[in-house]
């Protein structure tokens, strides 16, 4: 199989690239910057950007004769607009890569949605955000703010454009938070770092301690969007990706000291015992837990890295790469110490 994927050369990407290089796939990638980590050398590299452009590389792309064009990273609804207008008619069928913070559930843990919890776990039917665009503020961005691309971010409706021609079939996959070597922006680090400087506890406020998130190795990611691409039942459907089951806060922590070997303990207190910043915001009685039967169901998929062994990775990974400017330089150990000593 020919496959063409735009982006596909940071965290996500390269994992997959490698796994469709190895089961014997001819893969192509439109990217604009060199990749972060080492690609299989038979991948084809076409340079260039994808914002308002994609279209100029019409004859490229055809001569490379994609049989699957992934999109690793749609962002808004024009990104799905020239993806489906550069490709109909060119490649047999176009993955979009998607995001769980489509769903209602995830506007009510940020406030945006109002109305109690919805039920979870979340499969791909369950409702999606009425309000769109969720990290455009009440004022736009300048427009040479770097980040400015997020006023028009919604996953939404990429994936309604994506879904929604009958003559080009796509397949939407829904991520959650992804973890793994690689990741830039260091999910583990926060925990890690306070068990590497041997503090005795890690304290979590009782409401984020239980609550539920789902999320995936990038490795185990990589082999279900392999899995989506090169499996034509994809065609149509919208999948959720993801570990089954979902760990609460508290668990997740724990879990992750057993692996690196800490003898502290996570330490559950009530909100009004906490500093502001410690305390769990408003919406944390949503859990963000979603069901990836269907994706298990439908194409067999079995996640192929066992969660002990994913964390293992992860946190050599993360010793050997320390980010270079963590948020907050240093902990406030002094302020957990206090805490400490009224619990």
């Amino acid at each position: 199989m020919r496959i063409l994927m735009i982006g596909g050369t940071r965290f996500i990407g390269p994992p997959v690239v490698r796994l469709l290089a190895e089961l014997g796939h001819h893969v192509a990638l439109f990217h604009r910057r060199p990749p972060e980590v080492e690609l299989p050398p038979d991948v084809q590299h076409i340079l260039g950007d994808r914002r308002d452009h994609l279209a100029d590389y019409a004859e490229t792309f055809r001569r490379f004769e994609p049989d699957v064009v992934v999109d690793m990273i749609p962002i808004t609804e024009r990104d799905a607009q020239m993806v489906v207008g550069t490709f109909k008619g060119m490649t047999y069928r176009v993955v979009a890569i998607s995001s769980q913070d489509v769903y209602r559930a995830y506007g009510r843990v940020n406030g945006t949605e109002p109305g109690p919890a919805d039920p979870t776990p979340l499969t791909e039917d369950s409702p999606l955000r009425e309000r769109l665009y969720p990290y455009r503020g009440d004022t736009p961005r300048a427009p040479n703010d770097p980040t400015r691309l997020f006023d028009d971010y919604e996953k939404i409706l990429v994936e309604r454009v994506i879904m929604s021609d009958p003559g080009l079939p796509g397949t939407v996959l829904r991520l959650p938070m992804i973890y793994g070597p690689h990741d830039y922006q260091h999910r583990v680090h926060q925990y890690l770092r306070r068990m590497d400087d041997g503090r005795p506890a890690i304290v979590v406020s009782d409401q984020m301690a239980r609550w539920r998130w789902t999320r995936d190795y990038v490795e185990n990611t990589a082999a279900a969007i392999a899995l989506a691409i090169t499996d034509d039942r994809a065609a149509g459907q919208i999948y959720n990706i993801g570990e089954m089951p979902a760990l609460t806060l508290a668990e997740w922590i724990e879990r992750i000291g057993l692996i690196a070997g800490w003898d502290g303990e996570v330490v559950v207190a009530p909100d009004y015992q906490l500093p502001e910043d410690m305390r769990a915001q408003a919406g944390f009685d949503q859990d963000l837990v979603a069901d990836s039967s269907r994706i298990r169901d439908e194409l067999g998929y079995q996640q192929p890295v066992p969660l002990d062994e994913a964390l293992r990775e992860t946190i050599a990974w993360e010793r050997a790469n320390p980010p270079a400017h963590a948020d907050p330089p240093q902990p406030d150990y002094n302020t957990e110490d206090t805490i400490l000593a009224r619990l």
